[in-house]
């Protein structure tokens, strides 16, 4: 992790989180599932006028009611007791009774109008021979509020049918207008400005529009495990909130930035100014966007004033760019590293390097070999060895500072590709052998998928050893949760390779165009293309692992 002492945000302790449940009700309409929701007071102190599912806070009751509810035998205690919750929460809030008559049958309206909703409901229920109905109540997700808010609930969204024969009343207190609604047509009127819903409802509903009636949802739930936990964090995008789940692109370079989810990192793409990181790391995006580059090449700086720079992939031959890089700096850069030879990431190495007169950096790398296009010619001053590390350091009144970057050869997108990593903070600058938002070209020769998924495993190795988390890509935000995504990234890449195999096999005599349009029929076809240069180097691995062939 990171070293506090670069952190760009004083750290702080997020609010404390409050046990809460929620419930969506749920019905099959006309055109499929439908939710019971309401409106918020104005005043409530938490997401006031929005439209939300009943729920509300766990109290110290719903745990010592379990002998008066329903339950599966699969259902924790914890589970058991949200689902208290939950029931009592809908009935407080909108008369709605999930529980069970003696004679089996649920409740029904006249067992509703027998009951108080300002008296305790599991007492009232065993007065009249009821069960509440925990063992129909299953979790569907688990929210966690976001750090920069000043109430926080940690809350499992739960789902359940709503029983036949009752109907919704808002206690016109905290609620009101309960409302059936399809979670498409909620967040097509949320996005008109018409039903205003908070971020993991948003989230939620998008994840309900998959399901084609009540029955799949509460089978998808059956495993007693939630299908989602997430704990979002919030950056700025065009000067607005933006909030973002786990899977989400920002999500690790908000985690990165702001760590106790202060909402301050700007998430727009730019590239007239430096974007800090960390007090010691600062990226700068070359203005070469594009299909290939996606928002364009970042660059690096890895240091600080007192001990001087390291640039990492000086970029394209981009005058303006190469100089934003020798300003940040202050024109002291110690080393320019170019994790490869392709044409995004290592022109700007010599320009750079005449700009920094006073310094005169080397340009450190691996040579380009003989497999590289010519587009890809490379000789760095220095080859840099794979475990070689090169260290800036300074002697300060608080004692020494230093950054160590070391190198890491991983062949595969090319072959003399490297990584870099950042040993004090655990920092992994993985070029373009992992990116973010899509996975990168394996072009043979030059490109080698073998070479590549043993290089994914080499990082791995990496990450365990110098406890990263974090990768920081050549194109796209940064990487949080390292291991999973190169996990991710090597199980993604087999999937392909088993497709691939598949499409081989069915058309044995087929073209590489009949084999892309098999093994990539899951992406757009103006993909293709460049997609056929990865087939490539899956065919020429399955082909080489074939008997006979080692």
């Amino acid at each position: 992790m990171p070293r506090s002492n670069q952190l760009l945000h004083p750290q702080r302790e997020p609010a404390a989180l409050r046990p809460a449940a929620t419930v969506l009700l749920l019905r099959d309409g006309p055109q499929g599932v439908e939710v019971l929701m309401t409106r918020r007071s104005l005043t409530a102190s938490f997401a006031p006028g929005a439209y939300v599912f009943p729920g509300g806070g766990i109290d110290q009751a719903d745990a010592a009611s379990h002998a008066q509810a329903t339950r599966r035998p699969t259902q924790s205690d914890e589970h058991l007791t949200q689902a208290i919750a939950a029931i009592r929460e809908s009935f407080e809030e909108l008369g709605v009774l999930l529980a069970m008559r003696s004679d089996g049958f649920t409740a029904t309206g006249e067992d509703v109008a027998a009951l108080s909703r300002a008296a305790p409901l599991a007492a009232q229920c065993a007065e009249r021979g009821l069960l509440l109905a925990a063992a129909d109540v299953y979790v569907l997700a688990h929210w966690i509020t976001d750090r920069d808010l000043p109430r926080r609930f940690d809350v499992p969204f739960l789902v359940a049918r709503m029983p036949e024969g009752q109907m919704p009343v808002a206690d016109e207190t905290e609620q009101f207008e309960p409302i059936w609604v399809s979670p498409k047509d909620a967040l097509k009127r949320h996005a008109a400005g018409q039903f205003f819903i908070i971020f993991p409802t948003i989230r939620t509903l998008e994840r309900l529009q998959g399901y084609s009636d009540v029955q799949s949802i509460l089978n998808a739930c059956s495993a007693e495990k939630p299908l989602w936990t997430s704990c979002p964090r919030a950056g700025l995008l065009a000067g607005k909130e933006a909030r973002y789940m786990e899977h989400e692109t920002p999500f690790g370079e908000l985690e990165l930035v702001t760590p106790d989810g202060q909402m301050l990192h700007p998430l727009d793409w730019q590239s007239d100014r430096p974007v800090p990181l960390l007090k010691n790391v600062q990226r700068m995006t070359a203005g070469n966007s594009g299909f290939m580059t996606g928002p364009g090449t970042n660059s690096y700086l890895v240091g600080d004033p007192r001990t001087g720079y390291i640039a990492i992939d000086p970029g394209p031959a981009d005058h303006e760019h190469i100089e934003r890089i020798w300003r940040a700096a202050g024109g002291n850069i110690k080393f320019i590293v170019c994790t490869h030879s392709h044409p995004d990431h290592s022109p700007g190495a010599k320009p750079l390097q005449a700009l920094c007169d006073t310094t005169r950096p080397p340009i450190l790398g691996l040579a380009s070999q003989p497999t590289a296009r010519a587009s890809s010619e490379f000789t760095p001053d220095q080859n840099i060895e794979d475990g070689q590390f090169l260290r800036l350091t300074a002697n300060t009144p608080e004692g020494e500072v230093t950054h160590t970057l070391r190198a890491i050869h991983t062949p595969g997108h090319a072959a003399n590709h490297l990584c870099l990593l950042l040993e004090e903070d655990g920092l992994l600058f993985s070029g373009d052998h992992i990116l973010n938002g899509s996975t990168t070209v394996i072009d043979p020769p030059d490109g080698d998928m073998t070479a590549y998924l043993d290089s994914l495993d080499k990082l791995d190795a990496a990450c365990v050893k110098y406890e990263v988390n974090f990768i920081l890509p050549a194109h796209g935000y940064v990487l949080g949760r390292a291991r999973e995504t190169i996990a991710h990234l090597k199980q993604h890449r087999l999937a392909r390779e088993a497709k691939v195999l598949a499409a081989m096999q069915a058309a044995p005599d087929g073209t590489m165009d009949d084999w892309v349009a098999l093994a990539y029929d899951d992406v757009p076809p103006r993909i293709w293309p460049v997609a056929k240069r990865s087939l490539l180097a899956h065919v020429e691995r399955i082909q080489a692992m074939q008997p006979g062939n080692n």
